[in-house]
């Protein structure tokens, strides 16, 4: 995680926020009280929304009565305010300093956010990006462990992956292991399951490559997947 971060106070005027997130080339810092507690999240979303909110037309008394008022009322707040709280997200996401990489990522990608907050006993502790993310898949590549596997361990682990993919047909591929090399024979149904079927291979332990020498699989066959 990085440590070193910008943040901002609730009382901040937006402007002013704005400008800093500019200098410091960033588009979204955590929000913090003097004590130090994780209040929420100011982002280039939450700016853009308040700039677009110029062009926002008042709605109409009629169709008013179909929306909720505190959900218009926190619209209102967010897209006008002069405050960093009012325009803030405050409901956040986030993680503790003993997260895995592995589900950090997940929550990224899943809620579709850059960064999440690494917080401990509500105090923030620093940020995990993307950018943080990629550093560590540099620096580590997936696939890689600190001593050699056998063949026949390379060979387990390949199998036991395979099962536990649904789209692979297990009854019809037929890996083999020799010196680390891993080839793949059998038959598959389209290029993406052999794309599927090398990313898996090559994430295995001790696979110094992977060879995929699948056929198409026949008409007979796939009428009975």
């Amino acid at each position: 995680m990085t440590t070193s971060l910008l943040t901002l106070t609730p009382d901040l005027s937006v402007g002013t926020a704005a400008r800093m997130l500019a200098e410091r080339g960033v588009s979204g810092a955590p929000v913090v009280d003097a004590q130090g507690c994780l209040l929420g999240m100011l982002t280039e979303g939450d700016l853009i929304r308040r700039l677009a909110a110029v062009t926002d037309k008042p709605r109409s008394w009629f169709l008013s009565l179909f929306g909720s008022a505190p959900a218009q009322a926190d619209h209102y707040a967010r897209s006008h305010g002069r405050k960093v709280r009012d325009v803030m997200t405050a409901e956040v996401e986030t993680v503790t300093e003993d997260t895995p990489v592995a589900e950090v990522a997940a929550l990224l990608e899943r809620r579709a956010i850059r960064r999440v907050p690494v917080v401990h006993d509500g105090k923030l502790r620093g940020i995990v990006s993307r950018a943080d993310l990629l550093k560590v898949s540099l620096a580590e590549p997936m696939g890689t462990s600190g001593g050699a596997a056998s063949d026949r361990e390379i060979a387990q682990a390949l199998s036991q992956a395979m099962r536990d993919q649904p789209w692979i047909d297990a009854y019809f591929i037929f890996p083999e292991v020799r010196d680390g090399v891993v080839t793949i024979h059998g038959y598959c149904r389209s290029e993406d399951v052999q794309r599927g079927l090398r990313v898996l291979a090559e994430g295995i332990p001790g696979v110094r490559e992977v060879r995929v020498v699948t056929e198409p699989t026949p008409l007979p066959l796939i009428g009975g997947l």
